[in-house]
């Protein structure tokens, strides 16, 4: 077997030598991987008759001649890995898998209580063949806690998670993505935990367990609305395509030929501004607004010279005029994007994206090639990721085998060296240094998550331009203001804040001095910005040949709209996201806010710790680039692929499932209270007929098969209602749980503050701001056992480190410093 530390890793395979051992189905199988597509030898380890992922929707043409690779969920995200079947109730199949256990660097499985436990092997067990091996369980709501043993579906987790309680529109019940998600973020979230985990056994020198939590995973999704109870008294309500920003704006427009999302605030309008004077949207007076300040004016209640309506209807008025791509085009030349809804079927056309060479191909047995989304990022330049196709099953049985009984038959080699210069068992980040020149929502997430795990991190901020997030909701105790935006916070937990004015050239000389000091530098401008105004790679190699860089934008460089800018929102509509969520009644409604937001920093995370585990073994740093497209289509890989096998177009759906019925969100007693309930199969549906009391019209013929169900879903839901509508919804959730059935009340902010399995992992960590003072961040998605891991300490201020990183991180003097400050370099 391959020693799981290799030596010697390309910079586009950073985890070259390392062995993955894949236990997982479809919860978790997307953690593995991404720790393929970087490089590791992932070795897909089945029961017999294979693993329940391999007929997980979407499925390819029904007479495919091969069964093994029927799923496209199974084909996009088991390509790179080679599979074994092990029968863990044989005793020689036991010694194959202890074997290969030993030179493993990490286990991966599903669930509570997972494959593993239920074939008699403890975490311990492992510990016992393996002193140093990472054990990642993806699962429902953690390993232990009041949530764990308790059933859950893609719905019940959108519910009890949080994202349900913000899709949708207010006047019909909350809803989920219509395509699986849940799994695919909380896989995503497992490969940056188990690297995070690899982090800490290398300083620690012992074994690691991790419980990833779906839940939280979802959480995670819900960007500004996760603590805003806490922080402004009010949870935010579903309200479709309305922005819960500065002030409420619509981000919806009807365009000639489809639906484009742009958003008409008052930056936004400045920008175009000379176009709705040509289309006579907006006449010459209108120049005489501060545009720039407007936002922040206006949700301070100061005066200005128009309404928000006014500039809602300048931009109804300008995409109704033309089609997408004249809006994209002319919206990227002015720079501020008006950004196409996208469906599969577009995406698959969508030049930028063939510029990048981003689309691999998928070859499989009897079919002609697919195009399936490439690998996520590039390093120095490489896409990561090989054109391994997934794996028939047991396919590489004969050549694991044998690598195992090799591996039994060597002499025990001396334990390889496990210390870094950096770290300790309770913070194995620290002593790494970050300097955070990004701004909204992917950079600075991937960069708290190298912070809260002990990292000292700058955020390199500028008063003169201020970070987005630190201009909108939610507020706390409503006060507007710069340190009083908790949607800035909750992404910059454990950091320090510098202010420099980086159009100075003594800021510009800051900045640099800033690289020279890193081991990591994130930037996410739009790409060759930060080469035009800091430093392009060139020169940061020249200050700091040892340093990883980060570029993060939203379609990345070397494409034709590379020069396009935006938020996570205008992501999520280019990727195709939007026609997703919703009712299919309706206009698309996307999920809720910047969502690519929330995909993108797992996968760069993971990329990011990756390479620094490569550069501590060869001592080189190397340029990492990431488009929030090409990220944020990883979790549409399986859809892409069935559309261009089978022509199939994901949809929307509102709740609805094809293979499940009856499942919904049901109305509760109460103000906007709801319940999600699946019925996986006939069991449940008797299960569920009793718990309603075994009402008659519950217990007619046809309701007992799934496709009588289906046929009378629309019936089945207003029945249901009718006996829901009355009930406590955390009451009804909990009979439910009990009697086996996948339910959870919709969780708005107030409740997610206080859900037990939440408290339990101690998901909301309560920290003193120097402004806000109490207030609640969200933490992490997975737990480390025996590990607190963070966030450490409460988001900065503004500048509020200025001074102390000038003088104690750079070596600045006094009179430095001073000097800086007369210049203008400092805010």
């Amino acid at each position: 077997m391959k020693s799981p530390h290799a030596t010697q890793p390309s910079a586009a395979a950073p985890l070259a030598g390392m062995t993955v051992l894949d236990l997982t189905d479809h919860r978790g199988e997307l953690g593995p991987w991404m720790l393929a597509e970087l490089g590791a030898e992932v070795i897909k380890v089945e029961p017999p008759g294979g693993t329940a992922a391999r007929a997980a929707r979407p499925v390819r043409q029904p007479d495919s001649a091969d069964r093994d690779l029927r799923s496209w969920q199974f084909c996009a995200y088991n390509s790179n890995k080679r599979s074994i079947v092990l029968d863990l109730d044989d005793q020689d199949d036991r010694d194959v898998f202890e074997r290969l256990v030993g030179s493993a660097a990490f286990v991966y499985e599903s669930g509570v209580p997972g494959t593993l436990a239920e074939a008699g092997y403890s975490h311990d067990d492992l510990v016992a063949m393996n002193g140093h091996i990472v054990h990642v369980q993806v699962t429902p709501f953690g390993l232990d806690g009041p949530r764990s043993g308790d059933p859950a579906s893609e719905l019940s987790l959108a519910a009890l998670g949080g994202p349900a309680n913000m899709q949708g529109i207010y006047e019909r019940a909350p809803v989920k993505v219509s395509i699986a998600q849940a799994w695919r973020h909380a896989g995503a979230e497992a490969a940056a935990a188990g690297l995070m985990a690899h982090a800490r056994m290398r300083v620690s020198g012992a074994a690691q367990h991790v419980g990833v939590s779906a839940q939280a995973a979802m959480t995670w999704t819900l960007l500004n609305a996760m603590e805003t109870h806490a922080i402004c008294g009010r949870d935010f309500k579903r309200s479709g395509t309305v922005a819960q920003l500065a002030v409420p704006l619509q981000m919806r427009y009807l365009t000639q030929d489809g639906w484009a999302i742009g958003v008409a605030r008052g930056v936004a309008t400045g920008r175009l501004l000379d176009w709705y004077i040509e289309e006579g949207l907006a006449d010459e007076s209108w120049r005489t607004e501060e545009w720039d300040t407007y936002d922040m004016r206006a949700a301070a209640g100061e005066p200005i010279s128009r309404t928000f309506d006014e500039l809602y209807e300048a931009m109804v008025g300008l995409c109704a005029s033309h089609t997408n791509a004249q809006l994209l085009q002319r919206s990227m030349v002015l720079k501020e994007t008006i950004a196409p809804v996208h469906t599969v079927a577009d995406l698959v056309e969508f030049e930028h994206l063939r510029a990048r060479d981003f689309w691999r191909s998928a070859e499989l047995p009897g079919a002609d090639p697919v195009e399936i989304p490439g690998g996520p990022a590039t390093i120095d330049g490489v896409r990561i990721g090989t054109r391994r196709q997934p794996p028939r099953l047991d396919e590489h049985s004969a050549e694991i085998r044998a690598q195992a009984a090799e591996a039994a038959n060597e002499p025990e080699m001396p334990a390889q060296p496990l210390a870094w210069d950096v770290g300790s068992a309770e913070l194995p980040l620290a002593g790494l240094r970050v300097a955070d020149f990004s701004w909204i929502g992917v950079g600075p997430i991937t960069a708290k998550a190298l912070a809260d795990h002990g990292a000292t991190v700058v955020r390199i901020e500028s008063s003169s331009r201020i970070d987005g997030l630190r201009a909108n909701p939610p507020f706390k105790d409503n006060v507007v203001d710069v340190d009083m935006a908790h949607f800035f916070g909750t992404f910059n937990t454990s950091k320090l804040s510098i202010d420099i004015d980086l159009k100075t050239p003594e800021g510009v000389e800051i900045a640099r001095r800033m690289i020279a000091w890193a081991d990591v530098v994130v930037e996410a401008w739009t790409p060759g910005t930060f080469a035009r105004t800091i430093a392009d790679d060139e020169l940061i190699a020249e200050l700091n040949p040892q340093a990883i860089v980060v570029h993060t934008s939203l379609l990345a460089s070397g494409g034709p709209l590379s020069a396009l800018g935006g938020f996570g929102y205008h992501a999520a509509a280019i990727a195709g996201f939007y026609p997703v969520v919703g009712w299919p009644d309706l206009p698309p409604d996307g999920p809720y806010l910047a969502y690519t937001d929330t995909i993108s920093p797992r996968i760069i995370t993971a990329t990011l710790l990756a390479a620094l585990d490569r550069r501590r073994r060869t001592g080189e740093g190397c340029v990492i680039e990431a488009a929030q497209l090409e990220c944020g289509l990883q979790f549409l890989a399986p859809e892409l692929a069935d559309y261009g096998e089978n022509g199939t177009v994901a949809t929307r759906m509102g709740n609805r499932d094809p293979e499940i019925a009856p499942q919904g969100v049901y109305p509760c007693a109460g103000d906007d209270r709801w319940c999600a309930i699946t019925i996986a199969d006939d069991g449940e549906w008797k299960t569920l007929v009793e718990l309603m009391g075994s009402a008659s019209w519950a217990q007619a013929p046809d309701f007992a098969s799934l496709e009588g169900r289906l046929a009378a879903h629309d019936a089945l839901d207003e029945q249901i209602s009718e006996w829901t509508a009355n009930q406590d919804a955390v009451t009804l959730e909990r009979r439910l749980l009990d009697a086996g059935i996948a339910a959870g009340m919709v969780q708005r902010s107030s409740d997610l503050l206080v859900d037990p399995q939440h408290l339990h992992n101690g998901f909301h960590r309560w920290l003193e701001h120097p402004r806000m003072g109490a207030v609640p961040y969200s933490g992490h998605q997975y737990q480390i056992a025996g590990y607190d891991h963070g966030p450490r300490f409460a988001a900065p201020m503004i500048g509020q480190h200025t001074y102390d990183v000038l003088s104690s991180e750079l070596g600045f003097t006094d009179e430095q410093i001073a000097e800086a400050a007369a210049a203008g370099a400092l805010g």
